[in-house]
């Protein structure tokens, strides 16, 4: 008997940066709501995958249309992603099996390529801690001084953006994430949590066009890498580097 896939996508933030009259997931991207990108491409990757979608308790913009998914259930979100997360794990209590794979991803990131999705899961599949997909740093890394002025140039050697989704298996997430709040810590990611375990997640390299929208010019960036990756056809959306191993 084939495993269930689970998907989180928190899905109950306000979006505050954006300056806009509605949380980002409802913003319109070329003629679709922000989330209604992010779950189809979830699905075109997952068909068969149960979905736990976490969203504010008042949250009455949210329309039932916008999911493609079959086995899927609404979750009252937190005030923090790891609270939104948390509550979607205690509702799959009982029904996901503690080695079973969940997949977290933000709901703000709709460029996230199908290829990438089927190739992280195949990757964690075969992990014994899980991971996430992430793009090494480019750019010149610089430390502030606190007053808006350089202290330090940083190295970037070794260091990776981390992007979503971020997998893990049902039982060790649970674990991680009851440990963090046990003892206080603040965790950002998924991978935060397991790490603090002393664990060492997968490093997956996925494409740098997986956008996360925070700030109003995001929104038109997105727009514009989704209409590139129209162009490219389906066979275009490999990441060219490779997982850290």
């Amino acid at each position: 008997m084939s495993e269930t896939l689970w998907l989180v996508v928190p899905a109950a933030g306000q979006g505050r940066r954006m300056g806009a009259q509605r949380p980002k997931q409802y913003l319109p991207l070329a003629g679709r709501p922000v989330m209604a990108h992010t779950l189809s491409r979830l699905h075109q990757a997952f068909p068969a995958a149960r979905l736990c979608l976490c969203l504010d308790p008042d949250d009455a913009l949210f329309d039932p249309a916008w999911v493609p998914f079959v086995h899927w259930q609404r979750v009252d979100g937190g005030a923090e992603r790891a609270d939104s997360v948390g509550h979607a794990l205690a509702a799959l209590a009982g029904r996901a099996g503690d080695e079973e794979m969940v997949l977290v991803h933000d709901v703000a990131r709709p460029c996230v390529s199908v290829d990438d999705l089927a190739r992280l899961y195949e990757v964690l599949r075969h992990d014994a801690v899980g991971g996430l997909l992430a793009a090494p740093v480019a750019d010149t890394m610089k430390r502030d001084d606190g007053a808006g002025r350089v202290a330090a140039t940083e190295s970037r050697q070794g260091l990776w953006h981390a992007m979503t989704p971020q997998g893990f298996r049902y039982g060790l997430l649970c674990r991680a994430l009851a440990t963090a709040q046990r003892h206080g810590l603040a965790v950002t990611d998924e991978s935060s949590a397991v790490e603090a375990l002393g664990l060492a997640p997968r490093l997956v390299a996925g494409r740098r066009d997986n956008i996360k929208i925070t700030h109003p010019e995001d929104l038109g960036l997105a727009a514009r890498i989704l209409s590139a990756q129209r162009a490219e056809g389906p066979g275009n959306t490999t990441a060219t580097g490779r997982e850290k191993r």
